[in-house]
């Protein structure tokens, strides 16, 4: 039986409801707890992981947050990527005047009320978007951010009944479709193999009626799926980091010392010399410029600049991870910026004034105008080649 945005399924004798909801719908929260009052589930399944759940269960939960540590992991990209969804999904939630995913809290306050089970039936968000993020190659990676921060400082009007009709799917899957046309890989890691894996935890779940509260989006995928015998660990697995992108990486670097010396055998030191300056001012600069356009402090575009140059000939260390170290040890991140991380993010001021995604703007953007430097310098220095 079926009825608007409720699914109901027997499945080898256990009952299953579906809510499929929007995670930013007063309506949705409203129907959650409707539901879950009728049916009186033995288990509550929720479109949540256990970090995400603890960040809904713990408030403070940024507080333990080690900035230095995501810097030398290397995940600065994928925390800012995940803060600007976050900031997006709470703008939304702000014009309607409702907590960002309050259907889940309310779920997980009836579980507790009337004792049932409760299972946290998404894949972690983190190994979510390493796999995103690890399938994607360097331009698709900058695609991707752009396309957040684009989400982020689009601020147009939107009526409850517009997110009542996304909730449908009719408007999800639009947007769905205009997005992955140009990243399939993105729609496949965070929306068809999370359809497989919530379908898994959903069959999976005890008890002979199980209410399962999950995005309207990922509604059709699971009933494709729900029944199957699905093998997760692949789903858990992450892909290795990409080997083309080092090669890549390590091929520039010898191609720019192959241009400087064979400039120094043509030209003699003075032409090398030429080349290097080149390679110096471009780059420095661009990375200097990027550090500058998130407002960093004077000494990290100092350092930005004067890094840049070198570690661009180095993959195995990136000017962006100079520059944010620098940067938080200037300015170091406080607890009140974590306590107001989660308000900060939701305007273009905050995001930019918080020391926190501060230092992840200044990592990123670092990268990017070296990244740029180099592909800049490199026809620049092989100029001199022609002469």
């Amino acid at each position: 039986m079926e009825t608007e945005n409720v699914t109901r399924v027997n499945l080898n004798g256990k009952r299953i409801v579906i809510v499929g909801t929007a995670h930013v719908s007063r309506e949705s929260a409203e129907l959650t707890e409707r539901i879950i009052d009728e049916e009186q589930p033995n288990t509550i399944c929720v479109e949540l992981c256990r970090s995400r759940f603890d960040t809904i269960r713990k408030k403070n939960s940024w507080e333990s947050t080690d900035i230095i540590k995501i810097i030398k992991s290397g995940h600065t990209s994928l925390l800012l990527f995940q803060l600007l969804m976050a900031s997006v999904q709470k703008k939304l939630a702000g014009k309607f005047n409702i907590q960002p995913g309050e259907e889940m809290i309310r779920a997980i306050k009836k579980a507790e009320e009337i004792k049932a089970d409760l299972v946290l039936a998404d894949r972690d968000i983190k190994t979510t978007l390493t796999r995103t993020w690890r399938k994607l190659g360097f331009f698709g990676k900058i695609k991707l951010l752009f396309a957040a921060i684009t989400s982020f400082l689009f601020d147009g009007d939107i009526s409850e009944k517009e997110i009542e009709e996304i909730k449908r799917g009719d408007m999800l899957q639009v947007a769905m479709s205009a997005f992955t046309e140009k990243l399939p890989q993105v729609k496949t890691t965070l929306v068809d193999e999370r359809d497989k894996y919530l379908a898994c935890s959903i069959t999976h779940s005890m008890g002979p009626k199980v209410v399962a509260v999950v995005g309207a989006g990922h509604v059709p995928g699971i009933l494709r799926h729900l029944g199957e015998n699905i093998d997760i660990e692949p789903l858990n697995t992450l892909p290795p980091k990409g080997k083309v992108g080092r090669i890549i990486a390590w091929g520039l670097s010898a191609l720019v010392i192959a241009i400087i010396i064979t400039g120094f055998v043509r030209g003699g030191s003075g032409t090398s010399l030429d080349m290097l300056k080149w390679w110096f001012i471009v780059n420095g600069t661009l990375a200097g410029l990027g550090a500058a356009a998130v407002l960093a402090h004077p000494a990290t575009i100092a350092a930005s600049m004067a890094a840049a140059p070198f570690t661009s000939l180095n993959p195995m260390v990136a000017a962006g991870w100079v520059a944010g170290l620098i940067e938080a040890s200037i300015r170091k991140p406080q607890v009140k910026d974590f306590i107001d991380l989660k308000e900060d993010i939701s305007t273009f001021k905050g995001f930019w004034h918080n020391k926190i995604t501060r230092i992840l703007l200044v990592v990123v953007f670092v990268n990017l105008g070296s990244s740029l430097g180099t592909f800049i310098a490199i026809p620049l220095m092989m100029n001199y080649l022609r002469v």
